[in-house]
């Protein structure tokens, strides 16, 4: 409790701690509004009197700045009128160049489309001269491709006007004639080492129709082809397809050895990829080919040629394969003399072992008799020493009769 005295009437009271707090605070509140009032009063003062100087410092600042604006801003007019000046006059004299540049650039432009148009009516008269001559071209050529679309016609109606006259055994046979003759027509010149016979060889269980080989002057083989024609009449029920005959012709040319594989073929007759040339089946069957009849000698020569032209290559690959087998056959020598060499050198060693054996058996047998004979030398020597030690004495001991009969018998 707290007694607190009234400064007006002087009468004395009592208040508790939560009274006395409260009272306290009022006054501090009282005292904190007053300070900050009179601290508010003061720093609007201040604050006032700050602005005020603040104004006048911007003020004369201003004015200051304000003049030197006014005299940059005079220099720059008089600068902006003599350059305006100087660009009027440049912008003239541009002009006039611009005027002297295009004129130039102009009669170089008439003169430029003149040169063009000559050389464009040139131009047009070269390919309109070149059209021409490709039109004559293409003329030829037109009466050329019908010229040999007649001759190919005309021998597409041979051989069918041939089949027709011939029973089925025939066309075949007249193929492989045809072939046959358009070959020795011209063996002796263009095939003078060549190998062009019928295929006999039969052991296999099928055979091919023709084998062509081809040989240089000193006899090496370069190029071997395995032929097979095929033919049948359009009356035929069942018509075959070129394909149907590819697989026993590569075997075939396995069985013989032959490099190429050509089937020489009337069938399909109405097939253009078949009738326009030489056609490569090697997608199919390695270095194998399907031809019409009238092919048969071109491609002989082009792949005799072709094979020729490698032959110096396949007569240093066969030398050096030869090599090789000299080498190998030296090493199969060599291998040989080794095999025998260490056979011959384990039938040695192992009788060389066992009279080794026969040795040590021997010397132990003979150290056994050594052993024995010993023995046998050490028994005789006790024995020859009991022998010396022996006497009369200890022969009759135990024996009085016979001791007397020896002193009886020494006595006399």
């Amino acid at each position: 409790m707290n007694q607190i005295k009234c400064p007006k009437c002087g009468e004395v009271f009592t208040i508790d701690e939560q009274d006395y707090e409260s009272i306290v605070k009022q006054i501090k509140d009282h005292e904190y509004k007053e300070d900050l009032a009179r601290m508010e009063m003061q720093h609007e003062k201040e604050l006032a009197k700050a602005v005020q100087l603040a104004e006048a410092d911007t003020k004369s600042s201003f004015t200051e700045e304000l003049g030197k604006k006014d005299a940059q801003i005079a220099k720059l007019l008089a600068e902006m009128d003599k350059k305006s000046a100087e660009a009027k006059l440049a912008v003239s004299e541009a002009v006039r160049d611009k005027d002297a540049q295009i004129a130039k650039l102009s009669a170089e432009i008439e003169k430029q489309e003149s040169e063009a148009k000559l050389a464009i009516n040139e131009a047009v008269r070269q390919k309109e001269t070149e059209i021409s001559e490709l039109e004559a071209k293409n003329r030829a050529m037109e009466e050329s491709f019908r010229a040999q679309l007649a001759g190919k016609d005309e021998t597409i109606a041979f051989y069918k006007d041939l089949k027709a006259k011939q029973s089925t055994k025939m066309v075949g046979e007249t193929l492989e004639q045809h072939c046959s003759y358009e070959f020795n027509r011209l063996r002796s010149t263009a095939f003078k080492n060549a190998y062009f016979e019928k295929d006999n060889d039969a052991r296999s269980g099928s055979k091919g129709d023709f084998i062509f080989k081809d040989f240089s002057d000193d006899g090496t083989e370069f190029i071997s082809i395995m032929f097979e024609m095929k033919n049948e009449n359009d009356t035929t029920a069942t018509k075959h397809k070129n394909e149907h005959f590819f697989k026993e012709l590569d075997k075939d040319r396995n069985e013989k050895k032959c490099e190429y594989a050509i089937l020489v073929s009337m069938l399909e007759a109405d097939n253009e990829l078949y009738n326009e040339g030489i056609v490569d089946v090697s997608y199919k069957y390695p270095k194998m080919y399907v031809i019409r009849p009238q092919f048969f000698i071109p491609i002989i020569t082009l792949l005799r040629d072709a094979a020729l032209n490698s032959l110096q290559y396949k007569k240093e690959l066969q030398l050096v394969q030869n090599q090789n087998l000299d080498y190998a056959k030296f090493e199969e020598n060599m291998n040989q003399f080794k095999s025998a060499f260490g056979r011959n050198y384990e039938l040695a060693s192992r009788k060389f072992k066992d009279a080794i054996d026969d040795i040590d058996k021997t010397i132990k047998a003979l150290e056994k008799t050594k052993a024995d004979l010993l023995s046998s030398e050490n028994n005789l020597r006790l024995a020859n020493d009991k022998a010396q030690d022996l006497s009369i004495k200890k022969l009759t001991k135990g024996a009085p009769s016979v001791a007397e009969k020896f002193r009886s018998s020494k006595q006399e």
